[in-house]
């Protein structure tokens, strides 16, 4: 799927002109049916003869796991893989006649259900995994404690390095880091949030591989927002004028008023939102996500991004009427600014003789 959806999304470029609006929508129609049946036959030839095997046995796997805040919606998305399995299967063996309009749509009926499997099946391969995961090693009480206070230490004077992090089955989050003593690395492994108190070490490690394989493995990662859309089934973007091209306006305008007309773009608001609010949007959109890593360290990330962007939207409403106070003083450039000639090399005349070299001495003879 990632192939196919590759090559239209080329495809629909072309059909776009530079500010992202469909200027040939044949082409473009053309482009979603050949999505549509390169889909639908990838389907058919991979997935449809396994499907309900694999849900059957992430549904096992699943009832197996312990009870998590995720399990629920995990199941939600198992069943409506299946519902999207007997549509996408009841399509196939009833086929519309090829090559007619009734074919093409009954191809776009089935698109969302073969990029929603496109988008979340591979959940259910995740969970039949799990099934099959080694045992974590359980360290002691006492070794617990003692890893935790060195690691502790090391926190409080800069020398533990966290790699990286991810969810457990259980729903608790796992962290690897690097512990440093004595110029020496040792990789361990935190539960719970390193920003907060309560967090303690539950391994070590001679290296990041043995982490791996020793600790419980990661879950699929959540999304930031349920309903949003995924990329196998994103939103035709809105039409957008690059700032660079803005910055090029400003140079070659002669007038205030041109000035003003370009910060206006800049600035502008709703469907056609110009960059500045744009970036407003995706620092409003940045906080949003820090926040939602439901973390100590993330939701202070995001305080500092929400106030980023409420200053960006003060900046927005100054540069907006910096603009219609440049575009009130119907000003233009004054004459003694002229543009630079272009240096050229002068050539020589086509008359010219090349200048003639001077022979060569002749060498002295050597005596024999």
């Amino acid at each position: 799927m990632s192939v196919i959806d590759l090559e239209i999304q080329r495809a629909l470029d072309a059909a776009r002109d530079r500010y992202g609006r469909t200027v040939h929508h044949h082409a473009e129609a053309a482009a979603r049916a050949r999505r549509d049946q390169a889909a639908l036959a990838t389907y058919a030839t991979h997935l449809v003869p396994h499907a309900s095997e694999l849900l059957n046995a992430a549904r096992s796997a699943l009832d197996a796991l312990p009870p998590a805040r995720h399990t629920h919606a995990w199941r939600e998305l198992l069943d409506a893989l299946a519902a999207s399995h007997i549509e996408i299967v009841r399509a196939l063996d009833r086929p519309a006649v090829p090559g007619t309009p009734a074919e093409r749509e009954q191809h776009a009926a089935l698109w969302p259900h073969l990029a929603f499997w496109a988008e979340n099946g591979s959940l259910a391969s995740d969970l039949t995994e799990m099934h099959h995961q080694p045992p974590a090693t359980v360290l002691t009480a006492e070794e617990r404690q003692m890893w935790t206070e060195r690691a502790q230490a090391a926190r409080r004077r800069g020398e533990l390095d966290l790699i990286e992090s991810w969810y457990a089955a259980d729903g608790r989050l796992v962290t690897l880091a690097y512990l440093i003593e004595d110029d020496t690395d040792t990789v361990i492994a935190l539960a719970g949030d390193p920003g907060a108190p309560g967090w303690e070490v539950i391994g070590h490690y001679d290296n990041e591989y043995a982490a791996g394989r020793a600790l419980p493995g990661a879950v699929p990662p959540g999304v930031l927002r349920a309903d949003g859309s995924s990329r196998f089934n994103r939103p035709e973007p809105a039409p957008e004028q690059p700032l660079q091209e803005l910055l090029r306006d400003v140079i070659e305008a002669r007038g205030a008023g041109d000035v003003s007309e370009t910060l206006y773009a800049a600035t502008q608001t709703g469907y056609d939102a110009g960059p500045m609010v744009r970036l407003e949007q995706l620092l409003t959109t940045a906080a949003e996500f820090s926040h939602a890593l439901d973390t100590v360290r993330g939701r202070q990330i995001g305080a500092r991004l929400e106030a980023l962007g409420r200053h960006l939207a003060f900046l927005v409403r100054e540069v907006h009427e910096a603009a219609d106070d440049l575009g009130a003083t119907v000003a233009v450039l004054p004459p003694h600014r002229t543009p630079t000639p272009p240096r050229v090399r002068p050539r020589p005349a086509l008359t010219t003789a090349p200048p003639v070299t001077p022979p060569r001495a002749p060498a002295p003879a050597h005596r024999p």
